[in-house]
């Protein structure tokens, strides 16, 4: 009767096949979750990243004159030669290989609501690029 027993006991310890089977495809689910969220977050980190190095660069086509370039597409060379001198060929090439298009609606006109409030005027100006972006700027008319 001993001998019965133990066997018993040494199959009951083990686990199936079935049971492997089971681990094994949620082990699997859970690591393609947490490989499609890690690609997700990728994606996400190289679009801010590549977002902030052209917010750097947009900066060089907001000047004060730029509500004349409304549907336009520019160089940032041909928006820096006015101001600066660029005698470096190396410089000049990588300022003419960078482009924005301009986009720039009707400005919006804020005027006195209230006795004293100020007035202004606020104009967007939308560039059109791989990562397109919308700035705006602010004139006061009256205070």
């Amino acid at each position: 009767m001993k001998n019965t027993i133990s066997n018993s006991a040494k199959f009951t310890s083990a686990f199936t096949l079935i049971e492997v089977l089971v681990s094994v495809i949620i082990l699997s689910g859970s690591i393609f979750y947490v490989l499609q969220i890690h690609s997700q977050n990728r994606e996400q980190i190289l679009y801010i990243s590549e977002r902030g190095t052209l917010a750097l660069q947009d900066s060089l086509f907001l000047g004060e004159d730029v509500s004349a370039y409304n549907k336009d597409t520019k160089t940032a060379y041909e928006m820096v030669e006015r101001n600066f001198r660029v005698d470096e060929l190396k410089s000049r090439k990588i300022l003419q290989d960078i482009s924005r298009e301009y986009n720039i609606p009707e400005p919006l006109k804020l005027d006195e609501g209230e006795e004293g409030m100020p007035t202004a005027t606020v104009n967007e100006i939308k560039l059109k690029d791989q990562y397109s972006a919308s700035y705006f700027h602010f004139k006061i008319d009256s205070f």
